[in-house]
């Protein structure tokens, strides 16, 4: 059958507008953003274990503290333990906006996970205790979370239990009488700190380009660029250093912060830094748990601590970046041990 020669234009034009529509979708299309690895230096690298200055910390502490971690009967009501509001197999909290304490009653403040805190520069919203040793000590005897009413019940209920005798020698060969409450920190904090969650971001970190999308690269670059490693930095991407909530913009709140702590004016609102390794499954977010969405997160953050605005399409590509942050869980490490019998 003969083609006519509107038909052959007909096709003429198909082709040339379907070869336009390739063109402009090539010229359209958003390129991956190059990040120089001099500028990833940034985030450093997550090691396996943060090492504490000046001791050295071994296995028989690591597993001392794994027990003590799980461990309920250092508890005034006997069924609370550090696991009880920083869940091992929930990335290190319970998700509620406040924990509960033996009471029944609500904390002060928002439990942050204990993944990769021993990476932060102190412990607790406002930086009371120095390291993870100190702050294991802190919930025992607080009156509104584990309840106990001095150190020293805590280690008559650990003596108690004869099963907790050897650990503690193992892990503190060198005391005469080692099971002291500043040894159950020491053996909670040499547990928690090889709490670390690596993931996508670190290979990618460490050369592999692919181990994150497009969309996730351009929520790197667009986190970068907008300012927002000031503050997120280093290996926990957070929990450096210490900022004024709401630095560029006012931001209500009633909680003192830092100020509670120091008196200095200067700390009025301060609070540390948050780590955002397993930001996305790690809300809600702020010291109160106010805010229950990554996206107004960002938002609320862009605005008050940058002064900056992003559009809708911004903070959801940021956002895609903030998940990409999600780690493994050391399942083999956190898991639940068999507990000394009484």
């Amino acid at each position: 059958m003969k083609r006519t020669p509107l038909l052959l234009m007909l096709v003429a034009i198909s082709a040339m507008a379907l070869l336009g529509a390739c063109q402009n979708a090539q010229e359209t299309a958003v390129a991956v953003p190059t990040i120089s690895p001099d500028a990833l230096k940034i985030f450093g690298t997550l090691p396996e274990v943060v090492a504490p200055e000046g001791r050295d910390i071994t296995e028989p502490m690591i597993d001392l503290g794994r027990k003590l971690y799980y461990e309920q009967r250092i508890s005034i009501s006997g069924n609370m333990s550090c696991n009880t509001c920083h869940g091992l197999n929930n990335y290190g909290m319970d998700g509620l906006r406040f924990s509960f304490g033996h009471t029944g009653n609500p904390v002060g403040r928002n439990s942050p996970t204990v993944y990769n805190a021993a990476l932060h520069v102190a412990q607790f919203w406002d930086g009371r205790a120095a390291d993870v040793e100190e702050q294991a000590k802190g919930p025992i005897l607080a009156s509104g979370e584990m309840g106990m009413p001095n150190a020293e019940q805590v280690v008559t209920a650990l003596k108690d239990i004869p099963g907790y005798l050897p650990l503690f020698e193992a892990a503190y060969p060198d005391d005469a009488d080692p099971i002291t409450y500043d040894n159950v920190g020491l053996a909670i904090g040499a547990f928690e700190r090889g709490l670390m969650t690596p993931g996508r971001f670190d290979e990618f970190l460490a050369g592999d380009q692919t181990a994150l999308t497009e969309r996730e690269q351009e929520g790197l670059a667009l986190f970068m660029e907008t300012g927002c490693t000031a503050c997120h930095y280093g290996p926990a991407l957070g929990g450096n250093s210490f900022a004024t909530l709401g630095a560029q913009e006012p931001y209500t709140t009633n909680d003192l912060g830092r100020y509670a702590v120091t008196g200095e004016d200067a700390d009025l609102h301060v609070f540390k830094v948050p780590s955002l390794r397993n930001v996305a499954v790690t809300g809600p977010y702020l010291h109160d748990g106010s805010i229950p969405t990554m996206e107004s997160m960002v938002q609320l953050m862009v605005r008050h601590q940058l002064g900056k605005q992003l559009t809708s399409e911004q903070i959801d590509t940021m956002v895609i970046f903030l998940r990409s942050l999600t780690g493994v869980l050391p399942a083999e490490y956190t898991a639940h041990p068999e507990l000394p019998d009484m």
